[in-house]
C-alpha cells in the first residue's frame, strides 16, 4: 500500500496495524540540533491515548513512544527520526464475527475493492489507532517549531458534538484543559456529558466539529497557487480518519457575507500590519497574514457500533451486523489532539520552505 507518506520538507511517513505488534512513524527533515525529549512527547501521546474516560474507547495502551533513531545526547542529528509505539491491548478475537461482513460508514468495503483483501482485526490501517503515530510526529514538529518560532502556540478544542454548539459568548481558551471534551465553554461541557452518556448506553455514536488555532504565528509562510497554506491544511486535516470536511477562516459561511462585510480591513499598527477582523482565518492567497490561523473539521459518527445496520458479506449476501469491541462514542474527542498535531507538521514544513526559497526574513517589510 503506497500513499503513507505527508509533508514536502519535514516528511512523515506512518506504518502499522491497530492489531499488529507496534505501529510508529518515520520523521525525515527535522533540522539537526533540535531538543528532542521522549517525555515531552509523551505529554502529546497521553492527551490522544485510550480509556482515560467513560467517553472514549476502553482499549488500555500506555501509547508509551520510542525513539529508536536520529536522537543523539537529546538532539535531533538531521537523520530520520524513527518513532515506534507498541499495541500492548489488542482483542482481535471482538472482530471474529465481522471477518466475512462490512460495518457500514467503514472502510471495510472499500479497501476489499481496491486491494481483494483486507485486515478486520480493528479496520488495519483504516483504524483511527494510526493517528497515534501523527501525534508522536508531531511532537517532533512542535520541539522544532518552539526553536524556530517560540511565540507560536497551537490549541485545538470542539465547538460541536452532534447538533450542539459552543456558545461564543462562553468562550473560554481555560476550560479547554479542564473537560474530556477539549471545550473552551464549561456549560457546553456539562450538557455534553448529559448527551454522550445518552448515546453511550444505547450503543450509537456522534460526530464532531473540532477548531484549531495557531497564534503567534508569522506573515509569509506558504505560496501561491500549489503550494497554499490552507491547502496543505486543508489535506493534512482530511487525512484524519472520519473527517468529512475542512474550513479555513469563516469557511462554507463566508458564502453569505458580502464583499464588504469579509473583506478584513488593513490598518498600520505599531508593530506591523493590523486587521479589524479575520474571516480568512489568517491566510490570504494561500500565504499567512500574521493573524491567527483557524481551521476547522467535521469529524463523522464512529461506524463501529452495537446498534444493528443491514450490511452484505464478501461474497454478497444480505446481512445484519453489530460491532462489538471497544470503541469511541464520539471519536471527535480524541480527533483534537491528532489536530494539533496535523497543524504542528504542516507549519513546520512551511517555515522550513519559506526559509528555503526566501531565508531567515520576509520578501518585503512594510513599515
Amino acid at each position: 500500500m503506497s500513499m503513507n507518506s505527508f509533508g514536502h520538507l519535514f516528511r512523515v511517513t506512518t506504518w502499522g496495524e491497530s492489531h499488529g505488534p507496534a505501529l510508529g512513524a518515520t520523521v525525515d527533515g527535522c533540522p539537526p540540533g533540535i531538543p528532542v525529549d521522549t517525555a515531552e512527547i509523551q505529554r502529546w501521546m497521553d492527551r490522544r491515548k485510550p480509556g482515560q474516560n467513560k467517553y472514549t474507547t476502553q482499549r488500555r495502551e500506555a501509547d508509551e513512544v520510542e525513539i529508536l533513531s536520529g536522537v543523539f545526547e537529546g538532539q535531533s542529528t538531521g537523520t530520520p527520526i524513527q518513532l515506534m509505539i507498541r499495541n500492548t491491548d489488542q482483542r482481535s478475537k471482538d472482530y471474529g464475527d465481522i471477518a466475512e461482513k462490512f460495518r457500514p460508514g467503514h472502510a471495510d468495503i472499500t479497501y476489499w475493492q481496491k486491494y481483494g483483501i483486507r485486515d478486520y482485526r480493528g479496520g488495519g490501517r483504516s483504524s483511527a489507532r494510526e493517528t497515534a503515530a501523527r501525534v508522536a510526529a508531531g511532537g517532533v514538529a512542535r520541539a522544532a517549531l518552539a526553536q524556530m518560532l517560540p511565540d507560536l502556540r497551537i490549541t485545538g478544542y470542539m465547538v460541536q458534538m452532534g447538533p450542539h454548539g459552543i456558545d461564543r459568548n462562553r468562550f473560554d481558551l481555560a476550560q479547554v484543559e479542564q473537560n474530556p471534551f477539549w471545550v473552551p465553554d464549561a456549560q457546553a461541557a456539562e450538557d455534553w456529558a448529559a448527551y454522550l452518556d445518552g448515546l453511550r448506553k444505547s450503543g450509537d455514536s456522534v460526530g464532531a466539529v473540532i477548531e484549531l488555532r495557531a497564534s503567534g504565528m508569522p506573515a509569509g509562510l506558504g505560496a501561491p497557487i500549489y503550494g497554499k497554506l490552507d491547502t496543505d491544511l486543508a489535506a493534512a486535516m482530511m487525512s484524519i480518519n472520519a473527517v468529512k470536511g475542512v474550513e479555513i477562516g469563516d469557511g462554507m459561511a463566508a458564502a453569505a457575507l458580502t464583499g464588504s462585510a469579509n473583506a478584513d480591513e488593513i490598518h498600520m499598527g505599531a508593530n506591523g500590519p493590523e486587521y479589524s477582523s479575520n474571516h480568512a482565518g489568517g491566510i490570504l492567497g494561500g500565504i499567512s497574514t500574521g493573524q491567527d490561523v483557524i481551521v476547522r473539521f467535521a469529524v463523522k459518527p464512529t461506524s463501529s457500533i452495537l446498534t444493528p445496520r443491514a450490511t452484505i458479506t464478501k461474497s454478497g449476501e444480505a446481512a445484519e451486523i453489530v460491532t462489538k469491541g471497544r470503541h469511541d462514542p464520539c471519536v471527535g474527542i480524541r480527533a483534537v489532539p491528532v489536530g494539533e498535531a496535523m497543524m504542528a507538521c504542516v507549519l513546520l514544513d512551511h517555515v522550513l520552505l519559506h526559509r528555503g526559497q526566501v531565508g531567515d526574513g520576509n520578501g518585503g517589510q512594510i513599515g
